[in-house]
């Protein structure tokens, strides 16, 4: 299973819709570094209490 974030335009523009639906998640939650996109859906899954397929489904649809 891959897990490689297809994000469609700006990290930063997906970066702050997260940010404004889900208020406690912060700047450092939202670090994204190319090839870390695991260690970026378990910071939201520990946050959020959501699997990491609901999150990667939720954040590719922004």
């Amino acid at each position: 299973m891959t897990t490689k974030l297809q994000i469609k335009g700006s990290w930063n523009e997906v970066k702050g819709k997260l940010k404004q639906k889900y208020g406690q998640l912060t700047d450092d939650d939202l670090s994204f570094v190319e090839g870390k996109e695991d260690e970026l859906l378990g910071r939201l899954q520990q946050k959020l209490g959501k699997s990491k397929d609901d999150l990667r489904t939720e954040i590719e649809k922004l």
